[in-house]
């Protein structure tokens, strides 16, 4: 009888731990599913830092607003620096989707960085959120890229229709020599010159440290009309010091372009030089909605500066993954994900937004800009509306 009972009480004991190691188990389980880990991949440092500090501040500010909670998921973000070098991006992309599992990538400065990420996101079924970079292929590079930011060939078309139609007949081109440079020329030459434009001067500049001097002195030369300029946020500060240092600021020559070379992010720092430019672009801090007004304002009291188009980019990404994660009720895989985000529409403090269901890329109103200043500040001040604008590059298609 003893034996009996012995074999008993160790019966009882092998159950009650092997429960409590299920328990334990399905805890850490339901812990596991219950955080939803996003790797978000920006250039903190070097010369496109401003884009990841917009996208970075942006979020914070979304998620300060809207919880980190949503679902009954947790959200957690991990940030990684990866200076706007592809190969640091591609690592970072591994590490996340290996170590970390992360449920989503986002961020993606610059195109290179979300195109060397692309392959995983395909071979991993993760989401891959492009809040910043602007080439028009970007998406076609996997199922699972959802672009929230802009295409270049989406401002370029149409600034380049505007000048044809403005009394603009000579253009100097200056764009950086990368893919969404090579897009926003493209778009902007095949526009102006079908409206009668001439382009006298064609110029491309390294993307990482230009010196603008030498170009500008060309441009200058060709006494255009007005120079049509792409360089990626950040750039711009640079470059129009350097347009007034040449003294093409007193050469009766206007700066046009999309709206990159005049961030609001920077725009307060290049002083009245300036002052006249025309840009076609998707955000200004002064887009008149009361969306845009509270945006604004909750973001200079966070982080005491002036949002920009990347901030925009980034606050309406979480957006879209928080909204994509209600639709589901909860599933984060990469399918039911991408499945929810697609003809998602809202409204952005930018204007009415969608994402195209056919593309994954993102519609939205593109406005023509005068720089001006107003109370003291400088501002790209809208006074013309293109609504509902897909990515020329893929309509043709």
């Amino acid at each position: 009888m003893r034996i009996g009972k012995k074999r008993i009480g160790e019966s009882m004991l092998l159950r009650a731990a092997a429960v409590a190691l299920l328990g334990a188990a399905s805890t850490l389980a339901a812990q596991a599913q219950e955080t939803v880990k996003v790797g978000l991949i920006l250039p903190m440092t070097g010369g496109q830092a401003s884009t990841g500090k917009q996208i970075d501040n942006a979020i914070k500010l979304y998620m300060k607003q809207h919880g980190d909670s949503v679902a009954g998921k947790k959200i957690e973000i991990i940030l990684k620096d990866d200076a706007a070098v592809p190969d640091n991006t591609k690592r970072f992309a591994q590490e996340l989707i290996v170590n970390d599992k992360v449920a989503v990538i986002a961020g993606f400065g610059i195109t290179p960085a979300a195109l060397a990420a692309a392959p995983l996101a395909t071979q991993a079924k993760v989401p891959e959120i492009v809040m910043a970079a602007g080439t028009s292929i970007i998406t076609e590079k996997s199922p699972y890229i959802v672009r929230t930011s802009f295409t270049l060939p989406q401002s370029s078309s149409i600034i380049g229709d505007w000048a044809a139609k403005n009394g603009i007949k000579k253009v100097a081109t200056l764009t950086s020599d990368y893919a969404p440079g090579n897009d926003a020329l493209a778009s902007f030459k095949e526009h102006f010159t079908a409206g009668g434009g001439q382009i006298v001067e064609e110029i491309k500049v390294p993307l990482a440290n230009p010196d603008f001097a030498p170009f500008l002195q060309r441009m200058k030369d060709a006494k255009p009309d007005a120079m049509f300029v792409f360089v990626p946020a950040g750039q711009g500060g640079n470059f129009m010091k350097q347009f007034a240092e040449r003294g093409l600021d007193k050469s009766g020559i206007k700066v046009i372009g999309p709206g990159d070379v005049m961030d609001d992010d920077l725009l307060n720092g290049m002083g009245d030089t300036a002052i006249g430019a025309v840009t076609a672009h998707i955000y200004s801090a002064a887009h008149p909605s009361q969306m845009n007004k509270d945006f604004v304002a909750a973001y200079k009291k966070e982080f005491g500066s002036r949002p920009g188009f990347m901030a925009v980019g980034g606050y309406d990404g979480i957006h879209l993954l928080y909204e994509a994660i209600k639709k589901t009720g909860g599933k984060v895989d990469g399918d039911s994900l991408i499945a929810a985000m697609k003809g998602m529409a809202w409204e952005s403090p930018r204007g009415p937004i969608s994402i195209d269901p056919e593309t994954r890329d993102i519609v939205q109103n593109v406005y023509i800009r005068k720089v001006e200043k107003v109370d003291g500040e400088l501002y790209n001040m809208e006074f013309e509306t293109f609504k509902d604008v897909k990515d020329p590059g893929k309509t043709k298609k």
